[in-house]
């Protein structure tokens, strides 16, 4: 999937539009009403797959939305349709969803009346108070309350939500209020054997990952590493260009300044003297978090990039470092540097700064854990979601899920 796909590029317009097939096998249509909560969907789908190998979410968003990096196979992605009985019954006629997941609130009357003609369950998750009108307007609170409950089941991600629903007029057996869906990644794989050897052979050096370094970063990267090392000479950077390709640029600049470095790509094997590891190779992220105590996630100390997902590393014991520009998951750091699981930077200083307090391992560690608590609220919501979606699955006819 290209980095910040947009969506509505498709031919066509409304129920004119030209989609692709519909995959076989089961399909859960899920829909972001608030593009920050796109992780959120992206890990029940995860969470689902695993579950019911083959099966596919179709994710859908506004057109204004951007699509974060990197979305697994089983999640495809379109736009709504218009507010129009035509488009909607088009849209469902095309894809056949076997269960609908609709999130946060700011309900489709038009498009969930053509939902449930089509005989497609319906629940309600991560429902919040501001998704919901607390508008007096009788006509207003019909057309909530028909929508409403048209659900199977209304999850509320706070008892106010909750209380919310219950004024609209939602069934009162329907509502279970549960806290927010888990909105982080599953832990990242690794070869546990490669692992073992390098956790074995950098047993006593101290460790800091740059994850995914954007080419104008590399200099504020070096930089910091540079005054770090003054201070801790057996200090070592494992150095993750956000592209491959980009690993001679990295070659020359460490070259440069004098720096000692290995590249992993062409087998370079890190000893006590390697001073940076270049780590220019896909796939392996999961090897590199479980081996650095403290990672300093790029694509954010300079504009434009948008930041990375804090998710992965948190996932995996490491402290968090992050730059000013994460726009794109300025809430999920938000909530890491609340809970003090991460730290801002600004510039080499700051930077180096802050490698050296997280140096002392009772340092990392605090924060590591604090990371790894906040990324799994929310996995008994999303446990409870994945429950209810599998009792509608399994009572599903099987023909449905065939194109």
């Amino acid at each position: 999937m290209p980095t910040a796909t947009r969506l509505g590029a498709g031919a066509g317009t409304g129920a004119d539009r030209t989609l692709p097939p519909r995959p076989p096998g089961p399909l859960i249509w899920a829909h972001a009403a608030d593009p920050d909560r796109i992780p959120a969907l992206v890990q029940l789908a995860a969470r689902a797959e695993s579950v019911r190998p083959g099966l596919t979410m179709l994710l859908t968003l506004s057109d204004a939305s951007v699509v974060p990096d990197n979305l697994p196979d089983y999640v495809l992605l379109d736009r709504m349709p218009d507010e129009v009985a035509a488009d909607c019954r088009a849209f469902f006629d095309h894809w056949r969803p076997d269960v609908g997941v609709w999130h946060t609130g700011h309900l489709r009357p038009v498009l969930l009346t053509s939902a449930r003609q089509a005989g497609i369950p319906l629940i309600l998750v991560d429902a919040t108070e501001a998704g919901f009108s607390d508008s007096r307007m009788p006509w207003h609170r019909r057309s909530e309350r028909t929508a409403l409950n048209g659900f199977e089941a209304l999850f509320a991600n706070s008892a106010n939500a909750g209380r919310r629903l219950a004024r609209i007029g939602a069934m009162p057996d329907k509502i279970h209020v549960t806290g927010p869906l888990q909105e982080g990644c599953a832990a990242l794989p690794c070869n546990e054997d490669t692992r073992s050897d390098l956790a074995e052979d950098l047993a006593t050096r101290p460790i800091w990952l740059a994850a995914m370094v954007q080419p104008d970063e590399l200099p504020i990267i070096i930089e910091a590493h540079r005054q770090a090392i003054r201070a801790a000479h057996r200090l070592m950077l494992i150095l993750v260009p956000r592209k491959p390709e980009d690993g001679e640029a990295m070659i020359a600049a460490l070259t440069d300044q004098g720096l000692r470095y290995v590249r992993w790509s062409e087998g370079g094997h890190p000893n006590e003297v390697t001073q940076v590891l270049i780590a220019d190779t896909y796939g392996e992220m999961g090897l590199w978090y479980r081996l650095a105590p403290v990672t300093f996630m790029g694509s954010s100390l300079t504009a434009g990039h948008g930041g990375r997902d804090p998710y992965e590393p948190a996932a995996l014991g490491s402290a968090i470092l992050y730059g000013p520009n994460v726009g794109r998951y300025v809430q999920a750091y938000t909530r890491f540097a609340r809970a003090g699981a991460a730290r801002v930077v600004r510039d080499a200083a700051t930077l180096a700064s802050a490698v050296l307090r997280l140096n002392a391992p009772d340092q990392a560690a605090a924060m590591a854990q604090a990371a790894w608590e906040v990324a799994t609220v929310g996995a008994e919501v999303t446990d409870e979601v994945l429950e209810t979606i599998e009792e509608i699955l399994d009572r599903r006819p099987k023909t449905h899920a065939r194109p």
